[in-house]
Parts: structure tokens; sequence; C-alpha cells
């Protein structure tokens, strides 16, 4: 299929030379001259269109970008596209240029192609058969202008373009997606924005990629970066309080926080938060219902076992400040009157100030004697993947860690030599359970499939993604899977979750006092030969 070519001067602008090749399904793309205002969102949502009729079979030869101002507002324009026509050269009077405006504009919007996007007049050309083309020298009345709003939303459409690892996007057009909510979703105020944001995330089935209103974006933040806003509780799954494995429970409130204060106690079963029930919550949402607004209140319905009625709880919300590890050395009796010392380490999550706290607990009970340690991260859900390679490395001389998979498919390996290293002699056991999540179970995994450590416990939650944290314009941000994760064997545990050596069903003490005296009576529940003191 041959293409002729024409050369025409619209309006003293500048020459413009169309020209076309063949695609794969048979059309033709005419090259033009493009005039585009440079921005850089103007630009990535041209690029997008050119990725699009890609992705269509199309062939684009080229486009040549130039700046041009004073153009007014981003708008969207309809394409001309016509079979069999011959256009002569000098279009010059208005009336030929209405003409064509009229034949051109209805055959464009029945083969539906709307590709014009910008300050300045972009025009994609698509015929089929030898024709020659000329462009009217005018730009056509676009269909909708971008507004404050529309622009917030397409920066989350664009963020998500960028980083999502799912190139594939859960099996959609991620720009049809795009001109669709433009063109149908209401966004004439910033909550109808947000709400456009979350139902295009929730299009992802992915529940780790979420939207995040300033108040919860600024709180995200804070609490990885050692402190948050809320009322000083760490919660998660124990049946050691002869709950469900659907209770959630207190496992220790933050001292001198605003629900120790407020009474509640280690072992209390958290039925309700604001009125909504917690019977199969997970830890993310209940944690995020936890925190908040400084000064702002929280309800709680809370059941203490000893007391057997619950009881409503007002609690208000202050800014605390996390200590993520805590440790104490436990000394076990023993038949030759010599004690057994462990060192006992309870990581609670990972985020900033989690690798130096496990280094001076871990240097501390080996200076006090420990000949063994335990480290628990039962219900420890996560928190920044650094933290987790780091801590990971101390109890390491050699290996890989974990690998990583980007959008792309290439793989990044974290593994250490052991220059980092303090304690890759002593016994290790690793408590887990299915709240232990994301950078948890990258430590576990690293610690099992090195043979570093006996993990001990429930299968962990699952959660083989990672999460990059975007701000958007307006203080709102984002969280989106970036990349999956394999351990060192290669087990991609998305979904699954890690298995332990040793599966215990029987609940332990989470709390560093409670779980060495559970130690020291050979009646409990920790009395399991050469578990912790191998």
């Amino acid at each position: 299929m041959a293409m002729t070519s024409s050369s025409w001067k619209p309006l003293g602008t500048a020459n413009c030379k169309l020209g076309g090749v063949t695609g794969r399904r048979g059309l033709e793309l005419c090259t033009i001259r493009c005039f585009l205002k440079s921005q850089d969102r103007i630009t990535a949502g041209f690029d997008g269109e050119l990725i699009f009729l890609k992705r269509q079979g199309l062939f684009l030869k080229r486009v040549v970008s130039q700046k041009l101002k004073n153009l007014g507002r981003s708008n969207f324009f309809w394409s001309p596209l016509f079979r069999g026509t011959s256009v002569a050269e000098n279009v010059v009077t208005r009336a030929n240029e209405q003409k064509l405006h009229s034949q051109w504009l209805p055959i464009a919007k029945r083969r539906g192609l709307i590709f014009l996007i910008g300050s300045a007049f972009i025009a994609l050309l698509i015929v089929s058969g030898p024709t020659t083309c000329a462009l009217a020298p005018y730009a056509l009345q676009p269909t909708y202008a971008l507004t404050e709003e529309n622009l917030l939303f397409l920066e989350a459409w664009r963020t998500v373009d960028r980083a999502y690892v799912d190139k594939s996007f859960n099996g959609q057009s991620w720009f049809r997606y795009r001109e669709d909510v433009l063109r149908r979703e209401p966004m004439k105020t910033r909550e109808e924005t947000y709400a456009a944001i979350r139902k295009m995330l929730a299009t992802l089935d992915d529940p780790f990629t979420r939207f995040l209103e300033p108040d919860k974006f600024k709180a995200l933040k804070s609490g990885t970066s050692g402190a948050l806003t809320g009322v000083g509780l760490e919660v998660g799954f124990d049946v050691s309080t002869g709950g469900t494995s659907e209770d959630l429970v207190v496992v220790s409130p933050v001292s001198g926080g605003p629900a120790g204060r407020a009474g509640i106690l280690p072992g209390d079963v958290i039925l309700a938060i604001d009125g909504v029930a917690t019977q199969g919550m997970g830890l993310y949402d209940a944690a995020r219902r936890l925190q908040g607004p400084l000064n702002s209140e929280v309800e709680l319905t809370v059941l203490n076992k000893a007391v057997s009625v619950p009881k409503k709880v007002t609690v208000s919300r202050e800014k605390i400040t996390l200590n993520p590890v805590t440790w104490k050395l436990c000394e076990i009796p023993r038949s030759d009157g010599v004690p057994a010392k462990i060192g006992y380490i309870r990581l609670s999550t990972f985020n900033s100030n989690s690798s130096r706290a496990v280094r001076t607990a871990i240097e501390n009970l080996r200076e006090s004697g420990a000949t063994a340690f335990v480290l628990d991260i039962r219900n420890n859900s996560g928190g920044l993947f650094p933290a987790g390679v780091e801590i990971a490395k101390m109890w390491l001389d050699k290996g890989v860690i974990v690998y990583i998979s980007d959008s792309m498919g290439v793989r990044d390996i974290y593994e250490t030599d052991g220059e980092d290293a303090i304690a890759t002699t002593e016994p290790l056991t690793v408590l887990v359970n299915k709240g232990t999540a994301s950078a948890s179970e990258i430590l576990a995994g690293a610690l099992k499939d090195n043979k570093r450590a006996l993990i001990v416990g429930e299968p962990t939650f699952g959660k083989g993604r990672i999460q990059s944290i975007f701000q958007l314009s307006d203080g709102s941000g984002m969280a989106v899977t970036v990349a999956r994760y394999e351990t060192p064997a290669h087990i991609n545990i998305d979904k699954v979750g890690i298995t332990p050596d040793l599966p215990l069903t029987v609940g332990l003490p989470m709390d560093v006092e409670s779980f060495c005296k559970c130690l020291q009576d050979p009646a409990s529940a920790c009395n399991v030969p050469s578990l912790f003191s191998r």
C-alpha cells in the first residue's frame, strides 16, 4: 500500500510535511509537525497516547515537538479522520475550512478516535488506502477542558502508570480507563476526586495499593519515622488468652500512653473501633482506625476476660514515640545448677529506629551472658523494607537475603558478606504467626533459607509485595506496589506465607516479662524440649 505526501503552509506557523507508513492492521498514520506546550504533564500524556497507538498496531513514523506559548488551557480535541479525500494544498478561505470541518468531524466521531491532547493543536491523522493528506489550519472545538481536580486525578493515574508492578494493570487498558474517567466521573469537588482515585485503584484488585488522604498520609510518614498519632496500643491475633484466632487482642499498651492510662491491659480483646466490629478485621485496617489526627477521639469496645462484660472506652489520640524493640535476659534453671541464659528480643515494627535498637539489644544481651536468642516477630506487620534487610545482616555471616522482581522482570539481589554481622553462631529461634507480614517475612525467610534460625509458630501472612509511598501535590498520597520478592530459596510467599519449621498452635506470651516467666515454668507452654536452648 503506497501513500503520497504533500507540503503546505498552515497560516504562517511552519511548514508541515505529511506522510505515512503501513501499520500492522492495514492503517496508515500521517506524520506531522506538532506544536506542544512544554509541560511535564502534557508531554507525559502525549507520550502515553503514542504508547496506546503502538499497542493498537499503529506505527508513528515521526513526531516533532516544539514549544508554543500563550495557547491557554489544556484541551482535548477530535482528530480528523477521512477516507479517500483529496484536499488542495492551499486551503486558505474560511468557507473551505468550515466545509472540511463538517466533512471530517462526523467521520472522526464514528470511528471513535480522540487523540488530541495538550495546550497546542496536536493532530494524528489516520487514513486507509492511497490518499493525499492535508491538515486544516485551525483548531477544532474542544470536547472538555481539564480542571484542577482533573489534573490531580491525572497525577495519581500517572504515578500508578509509572510505578505499578503489573504493567497489564489487572488486565485492563490503563489509557482507555483514564479517558473514560475524565469523561464520565464527576470531579467537581476534592472529595469526588478522591473517590475517583479510590475507584481507580480498586480496579487493580491489590489491597496494598491504596489512597491516603492528607492526614492519613502524614500519619503514615510519622509512623515510619518512629512516631505516630494514635492511642498507644500494640494489637494482634493471640490465642494464648483463650480467645479465637479472629480476636483482635491487645499485645501491649505503650507505657504512659492514652490507652494505658485508660486502663486497657495486655490480653484485652478489642471488639469494636468506633462502632465497627473487629471480628475478621485485618491488622492493617485496625491500625488505620486506631490512628488519626492529634487530639481526636476514638471509642473502643473492650472485653477483659476476667470481667466477661464488655465496656466502652473513649481514648484521645496523642503523639506516640514508638520503641520498636524490647528485650530481656531470661535465666532458666537447669539440673546442674547453672541457669541457661536466653536473650529474648521482641521486634514490633520496622521503622527508622528498628535496626539500631535490635543491634543494641543483641550487644547488651551478649554482654550479659546470653548463649541463645529468641527473636519474636509475631504480629509484626512490617514497615520499612531496608530495616528488615539490615536486621537480617546482623544474624548472617554470608548469603542472599531476598530477591526483588520489578515491573520489567529484572531482579535485584540483596545479600550480605558478613561485614555487619554481630551474632552468627548462637542458637536462634524466630517466633511467627499469621500477623507476621511484609518486612517481617523477608527477615524470617532469610533466616530460614540460610539455615540460621528455627522458625516456630503459625504460617505467616503472605505479603510478598513491596510498596513505595508517593505524595501528591495536595498533600495526599498513595501506597503503590512497585515490586515482588522471593526468599533466598526462590519461594514466592505472596498469599501463601512462610511455613514454620516447627508448627506451634499453643499461644505464647508476647511481652518480655511474661515470656521469661513462661520459660521458667516447667509446666508452661514454653517448656518445649530444646526449643529455646539448643
